[in-house]
């Protein structure tokens, strides 16, 4: 139990290191890359439209379209756990023509699978860590357990009775479940659906109990009692639901998991061109109307300087490498 605590307290750290850093690393501004861009410029997004990486992306996308003056041509190149389209840009041309913009399965991928075509630390430069988008753990209503000591104590008596949804094995949602089972040692079921939507079927319709669902989805389904919340995966309450309590001040201390967005460049791409895109990255979620926006869906807008990602990259990696092995997740 220690490593992973350990692990979670180093996360903690590492995003209140960069909500502290935020303001100063707005202020500071781009610096100048020569002539570039010349021309458009394209953001692989390893995932089909309509995900949260794909929207997120597209809102970064569009911004920095704008700043750069040069179009910013988002390219969807989905399959295999988002392995795809990031080794297409691990192998790309470091000129800074080609991006990309990934999510938390990003780091968790090499630990899932015996073949990954790209190391996430040493294929690529990373440029900013864009947001943080917690899960909220959500129960059906015909569960009797109404807070998360009360779901631990359930799933203790119970071994075996507790199933939670996931959009897939070896997404944020199933993992966080994971995360959840080890430290809490508690012996719950993973019900897999072939993406978030089938999930959210299975979920309302009682195939399984409980989901760590991702909170800019969890808004209607809460507000018509089709759903409970009874704990939020972020190191702090969320500002769009200030009244739910996180797991870990619920009594599993330590806990914390949540998706990420962040953009990176295929390794070794000049450094007046990675510090430039950061600046525009930093200027982008540091403008207000993005913030509110992020916020109000249940998404905390970051905008970190490159070595703040890179540090989040290398503890992301091993924090998750230790929950799979312990867990013994598997793809199916």
């Amino acid at each position: 139990m220690k490593p992973f605590k350990a692990s979670a307290r180093r996360a903690a750290r590492t995003v209140a290191a960069l909500a502290v850093s935020f303001g100063a690393a707005a202020a500071q501004g781009p610096a100048p890359a020569g002539g570039y861009p010349t021309g458009p410029i394209r953001m692989v997004v390893p995932f089909p439209a309509g995900g949260g990486v794909d929207s997120m992306g597209r809102i970064v996308a569009q911004r920095l379209t704008d700043l750069l003056g040069k179009q910013i041509v988002v390219d969807n190149r989905g399959g295999a756990n988002g392995m795809i389209g990031s080794e297409i840009v691990a192998k790309s041309a470091k000129d800074g023509y080609t991006l990309l913009f990934n999510g938390a399965n990003f780091v968790t991928t090499p630990s899932l699978y015996a073949k990954v075509g790209y190391d996430p630390i040493r294929d690529f430069d990373p440029i900013s860590l864009v947001a943080l988008a917690p899960n909220i753990l959500v129960t059906h209503p015909s569960l009797p357990a109404k807070s998360v000591p009360e779901l631990i104590a359930l799933a203790r008596a119970r071994p075996g009775m507790v199933t939670f949804a996931g959009s897939g094995s070896g997404s944020t949602p199933h993992l966080a479940g994971e995360l959840f089972k080890v430290m809490a040692k508690v012996d719950m079921v993973h019900v897999p659906y072939r993406g978030s939507g089938p999930a959210m079927v299975g979920l309302l319709s009682g195939e399984a109990i409980i989901m760590f669902l991702p909170a800019i989805n969890a808004g209607p389904h809460l507000k018509s009692g089709r759903l409970r919340a009874i704990g939020v995966t972020s190191a702090k309450r969320l500002p769009a639901y200030p009244q739910l309590p996180t797991i870990a001040e619920s009594g599993l201390r330590g806990y914390e998991s949540s998706q990420w967005y962040g953009a990176l460049a295929p390794a070794r791409t000049p450094v007046e061109i990675v510090n430039l895109l950061n600046g525009h990255i930093v200027k982008i979620m540091s403008s207000p109307d993005i913030r509110k926006r992020l916020l109000d869906g249940g998404t905390v807008p970051v905008g970190s300087t490159r070595e703040q990602f890179a540090a989040h990259i290398r503890s992301e990696s091993e924090k998750w490498a230790k929950v799979i092995k312990a867990s013994g997740a598997k793809v199916d």
